[in-house]
């Protein structure tokens, strides 16, 4: 299992991102949202959803979760 966060600053899309800790793009402490231990980021994904309806996987990290 891994934790994932939200990106509290949407993209310029609208979008706010879900990454894996170790995400070379994961946001500073003070722009992100704990969304939990998961297994892979689709949990992680609709968990972010709560907060953020328009939320997407990381291209780098949460690829299966990333939508174009």
């Amino acid at each position: 299992m891994a934790s994932y966060y939200v990106n509290k600053n949407a993209q310029p899309n609208g979008d706010h991102e879900v990454h894996r800790y170790d995400c070379s793009f994961v946001p500073t402490d003070a722009n992100r949202i704990y969304l939990g231990q998961h297994d892979t980021c689709s949990p992680a994904v609709r968990e972010a959803k709560k907060t953020y309806p328009q939320s997407n996987g990381c291209y780098y990290c949460s690829n299966p979760c990333h939508t174009s």
